[in-house]
């Protein structure tokens, strides 16, 4: 005689708070967490449409009006666009800014790989992170504090710099006054504040390369400057791609030390791009103008950056 078993069904008890899936709850629960997100991310989102979209919008379209900020706007079409192009000091000021871009930003490369292949080198912990904070330190200094002490310090007639070479004698040199003088006084104040970022940048770059490659490289024979220039070079030019495009934004954009140093002097020698679209501006009462030169070198900006990232493919290495 058989018997049959009837199975028995288990009671599944969840632990208090958890809810079965496909219950009403979960939805809920799932609207509830978007909200939140979008209520932490609504203050940065509001600053940002604030003040970074709307600006950009507004200026796009003031390109194609006449506005004093007095009288009502006049719309004039491309007018600015024809005018920028024939004014002669926005032609110097965007020279002057690709001179200096060229410039500056080489020197600005070279001297932070120079220092990073130095401060990487064997010597005491301690000493590598006093150099690291020493020279990364220009860079939290205002630009325009930075800018005022060293017009002092280059002044043609009590300045420090012309005091100390009066010492090999070397008579007055007018720094600030003739137009190599002053180029030549805010690129150095330039490089000296903004080198200390792209120095990190090399640093971490550097650190990431393995010590058995550069051993493996002497074992073959490599050494000094033809290691420097087959095993370093490649493998921290990634690090240089990412510098120097941040470098190249950064100098296209230059303002507060030509303009504390020379005020663009002497002539146009030292005026820039963003030097005459603040001049445009506040100045002259031209926002128009101002609005269209700022469009110019945005354009100016991505254009670099782009043709940056192409030639990427050819002379970065990814190893």
């Amino acid at each position: 005689m058989t018997t049959q078993t009837t199975p028995t069904t288990r009671a599944v008890v969840l632990p208090s708070g958890v809810v079965p899936a496909g219950t009403p709850e979960r939805p809920r629960r799932q609207r509830g967490s978007r909200l939140l997100i979008w209520v932490f991310l609504a203050p940065t989102l509001i600053g940002l449409g604030l003040f970074s979209f709307v600006p950009i919008i507004g200026s796009f379209v003031l390109a194609f009006f006449r506005w004093d900020i007095i009288s009502a706007p006049e719309f004039i079409g491309v007018g600015n666009f024809v005018d920028l192009a024939a004014n002669p000091t926005v032609r110097v000021s965007f020279l002057n800014t690709i001179g200096f871009v060229v410039v500056a930003v080489t020197v600005q490369l070279a001297v932070a790989l120079l220092l990073a292949i130095l401060v990487q080198s064997r010597m005491p912990e301690w000493l590598r992170t006093f150099f690291r904070s020493a020279l990364f330190f220009p860079l939290v200094l205002s630009a325009a504090s930075v800018s005022l002490v060293m017009a002092y310090l280059f002044n043609q007639e009590f300045g420090l710099v012309n005091e100390f070479l009066g010492l090999f004698g070397v008579g007055n040199i007018g720094w600030l006054t003739t137009g190599f003088g002053a180029k030549v006084v805010v690129l150095l104040v330039y490089v000296w504040q903004n080198f200390g970022f792209t120095f990190l940048l090399f640093i971490g770059g550097l650190a990431a390369i393995p010590r058995e490659v550069y051993e493996a490289s002497s074992l073959d024979g490599a050494h000094g400057w033809s290691q420097f220039r087959n095993v370093t070079l490649p493998l921290v030019s990634p690090t240089m791609l990412v510098a120097s495009v941040m470098a190249i934004i950064s100098a296209l954009q230059i303002f507060d030390q030509p303009y504390v140093l020379t005020r663009g002097g002497p002539g146009d020698e030292t005026r820039t791009a963003v030097m005459v679209i603040y001049e445009s501006a506040f100045q002259q009462l031209d926002f128009g103008l101002a609005s269209a030169i700022g469009i110019v070198l945005t354009l100016l900006i991505m254009l670099v950056t782009a043709a940056q990232f192409q030639l990427s493919k050819r002379f970065v290495f990814y190893g």
